[in-house]
């Protein structure tokens, strides 16, 4: 092993251990393989912090979701966080949006700091100076508040998309997205979609599903986006890696 690389060894060994609650594969591999990737070109060649990942089955929160139990889907969540203060991270992140619905339940209970996917959404819209963002997602994300309370912080408006179009970016997300399925007709959904909220006075778009990144990104939508899962994995970054690291 030459010197660099002993020298990114012993930064990755400075960071901080980073956890991800995971609950669909396709958003939990994108937030872990951006941390990694992004991770090197922050600390050096092949170097990133540690990070442990806990994943319940996708059914397990998929039959909560469907029955409104948003206890039991926070009880899911916190059974990971605890097996991952067991295996020693330092915090956690959530790769999910949607899920994020159930932390008013556990925030209390859980046994490390977690990153709000929204907070790093909505720093990012400060920082771009947008004023009116389109939220998508699933339905029980849109119609939740997991992003108004968040936004309305910074004072940022936003938009959902009506009743029909969430039915149908829902359906394109659970159906298709989270088993790894990329249709070209999802993507003019979602361009139609996003197309119609630019034109009522949005000026971005929020992709607040860990998978919609997968097919949509600021080179194919009309709206400049906001994309929540590499949001989030930079903010795990910048939370582990000290600042000596950085320099």
């Amino acid at each position: 092993m030459n010197n660099r690389s002993l020298n990114n060894t012993r930064e990755a060994m400075t960071a901080k251990h980073i956890g991800i609650i995971g609950c669909s594969s396709e958003g939990a591999a994108l937030c872990y393989r951006t941390i990694c990737n992004e991770g090197a070109r922050m600390m050096g060649a092949h170097a990133h912090p540690e990070i442990t990942m806990h994943n319940h089955s996708l059914a397990d929160y998929v039959k909560c979701l469907e029955r409104g139990d948003w206890s039991g889907i926070g009880q899911l969540m916190l059974s990971s966080a605890r097996k991952l203060a067991d295996a020693g991270a330092d915090f956690v992140i959530c790769p999910d949006n949607t899920i994020h619905g159930a932390l008013r339940y556990i925030e209390q209970l859980m046994p490390l700091p977690l990153l709000h996917i929204a907070d790093a959404v909505a720093h990012q819209a400060v920082k771009q100076g947008y004023r009116r963002v389109a939220l998508t997602g699933t339905k029980w994300l849109v119609e939740s508040d997991v992003y108004p309370e968040r936004l309305a912080r910074h004072g940022i408006e936003y938009q959902r998309p009506n009743h029909d179009e969430r039915d149908e970016i829902n359906r394109i997300i659970m159906d298709e997205l989270v088993y790894g399925v990329f249709k070209p007709e999802a993507v003019k959904t979602f361009q139609h979609i996003i197309d119609r909220l630019r034109s009522s006075g949005c000026d971005a778009v929020v992709l607040g599903c860990t998978e919609i990144p997968l097919i949509m990104n600021d080179m194919n939508s009309s709206l400049p986006t906001l994309d929540s899962t590499r949001l989030l994995a930079r903010a795990a970054l910048h939370q582990a890696i000290p600042e000596s690291v950085l320099a």
